[in-house]
């Protein structure tokens, strides 16, 4: 069970309301819902609070939470490794996911690995070809026999590049969710369509191409984040504290602010070295610290 799972669990049993859990807690109900669903989880003051309240230990709250960190197992998966001698530009087309984990690591491989709990076929009807171009690495995942919409519901992909031999990154995909941890480079250009983005540990600048309305996670900002869309209305959570800069391009675009779940004046500083920026055509970005985003 979750975190989130397991605070909508107890605060049901004990007859609280959202409302009246987040009056105990000092805190607003948009952060209890968004811990509850999954959109983050609270700062240590808070779960020590929450721990004393319902008289339950942090190891049984946040249990699960820890073992997230190491990649779950599945029933069925399959691996492609292919070796990198010299720093390469990536270009990486995953088609349709359930979701995307692309983070670096001390080695000297790239790493792709295809899992799913439901689908037996996997190394038979998925192909990972990787192709070494001169100075560019090409990853393409092929399908056979399966639907872009079996993908997106039962299939996970996991790869791993090695930390001493990042150049540029390109990746597209098509997943419920998308993560890109401990990753530094100069740039990593993101075409997808997702409505959950994580960034944690991510050094660089960073360009998200997206118009579906998203959630956008950073647990930290180091670089800079570009977001660009066409008639969509984002969120970026980011920790409190953070020196950024932020800037609006394109037509109609708007950057709010938001603290602690209620509108907020501007709160970024100019000409500071990270920047958040909205690129594209009548589109909206709400950049929210505090309750519920600064630890997500």
């Amino acid at each position: 069970m979750t975190f989130a799972e397991k605070l909508k669990s107890i605060r049901k049993q004990t007859g609280f309301s959202q409302e009246q859990l987040a009056e105990k807690l000092g805190v607003s109900r948009q952060a209890v819902t968004k811990w509850e669903t999954e959109a983050g989880i609270p700062d240590i003051e808070n779960i020590m609070a929450i721990s004393s309240l319902f008289d339950i230990s942090i190891d049984e709250l946040l249990g699960n939470e820890r073992e997230r960190k190491t990649p779950p197992a599945y029933l069925f998966e399959s691996i492609t490794e292919y070796d990198i001698s010299e720093p390469k530009r990536y270009d990486m087309k995953f088609g349709g996911a359930k979701q995307l984990i692309l983070s670096g690591y001390d080695g000297e491989k790239i790493r792709v690995r295809l899992a799913s709990n439901t689908i037996s076929t996997i190394q038979r009807d998925f192909k990972v070809k990787i192709d070494d171009i001169r100075r560019r690495i090409d990853v393409d995942v092929n399908r056979k026999d399966v639907s872009e919409a079996e993908a997106k519901e039962s299939v996970s992909i996991f790869v791993q590049i090695p930390t001493p031999y990042i150049g540029k990154i390109e990746c597209a995909v098509n997943a419920e969710r998308v993560e890109i941890r401990s990753l530094e480079c100069g740039s990593i250009e993101l075409d997808t369509k997702t409505p959950n983005l994580l960034l944690e540990d991510v050094v660089g600048t960073v360009e998200v191409n997206c118009n579906l309305d998203m959630e956008v996670v950073c647990r930290s900002l180091n670089g800079e984040i570009d977001i660009n869309q066409v008639s969509a209305t984002s969120r970026i959570h980011i920790p409190g504290g953070t020196v950024f800069t932020a800037v609006t391009k394109g037509i109609g675009t708007s950057i709010s602010y938001e603290k602690d779940g209620k509108k907020a004046e501007r709160f970024d500083t100019p000409d500071a070295d990270n920047i958040i920026e909205l690129n594209g055509i009548k589109s909206e970005l709400v950049i929210s610290i505090g309750q519920g985003g600064e630890n997500l």
